[in-house]
């Protein structure tokens, strides 16, 4: 483990807290397999939809899809993107909608780099 000082020259990155972030939450003891199938297909439901609407699906949804939703929103609140800064369904919809089009593309490029780990991770993790 890197000391304080060591940690001070060697930051990490927004792609390590990324990675880092996606291996925490897809701990087997989280997730199965189902979880990890709906995390690949994330973003091309993004893409296709687009945000607002696949996190709305996942929350009618619940289950494993509400599951890998939750942690998106918990990534994204976390990243404090214009007033994206909590994670609850309503607050953050909410904020998403009220967001100006320039903080919305920030928050849904986020989404897409964090999905990219989450996808890696999940798949190396549950078997």
């Amino acid at each position: 483990m890197a000391n304080a000082k060591e940690q001070k020259l060697h930051p990490e990155t927004l792609e390590q807290r990324r990675a880092q972030n996606a291996w925490n939450v897809c701990d087997p003891k989280r997730y199965r397999k189902e979880h990890v199938n709906f995390a690949k297909s994330l973003p091309a439901l993004i893409m296709n939809s687009g945000l607002m609407q696949v996190l709305a699906f996942c929350h009618e949804k619940g289950g494993d899809c509400e599951r890998v939703a939750a942690d998106l929103r918990a990534w994204l609140a976390s990243q404090k993107i214009g007033s994206a800064t909590q994670s609850e369904f309503e607050p953050f919809m909410q904020a998403l909608m009220q967001s100006s089009s320039h903080d919305y593309q920030r928050i849904n490029a986020e989404a897409f780099a964090w999905l990219k780990w989450l996808r890696q991770m999940a798949a190396a993790r549950v078997q």
